[in-house]
């Protein structure tokens, strides 16, 4: 089992950055891939970012590209994803997730954080 949880939502204006971070415990050492998600009301949840557990390749949306970073801390066992130039489209409620290996799905979800971005 692999326990996700994340943190670092809020409230920001229309142009402001914040920094999520997910924690990961559990059997981590099976973790393949951490990816975020995210989920507006009334809308389907849609890729954000994901990063290799171990952190050599990343892959971003095309929402998210120039505006975000993923990034790993091995020590920490945490993913962050820091996001910039934030627009009211960007409001919703991220989640992280982990893929094991030999997975193609993401079988591990936290909670979810609210991000809500004020015009």
């Amino acid at each position: 089992q692999v326990q996700l949880v994340e943190s670092g939502g809020g409230l920001v204006q229309a142009g402001g950055s914040l920094r999520l971070s997910c924690a990961a415990s559990g059997r981590t050492f099976r973790i393949d891939r951490v990816g975020w998600f995210r989920q507006a009301p009334g809308k389907e949840r849609e890729f954000v970012a994901s990063i290799w557990w171990s952190g050599r390749m990343t892959g971003y949306a095309d929402s998210a590209k120039g505006r975000a970073t993923i990034s790993r801390d091995n020590a920490k066992n945490t993913v962050s994803l820091q996001m910039n130039s934030l627009k009211p489209e960007d409001t919703a409620l991220y989640y992280c997730a982990a893929r094991l290996e030999g997975s193609v799905e993401y079988q591990y979800w936290g909670q979810g954080t609210q991000v809500t971005v004020s015009s």
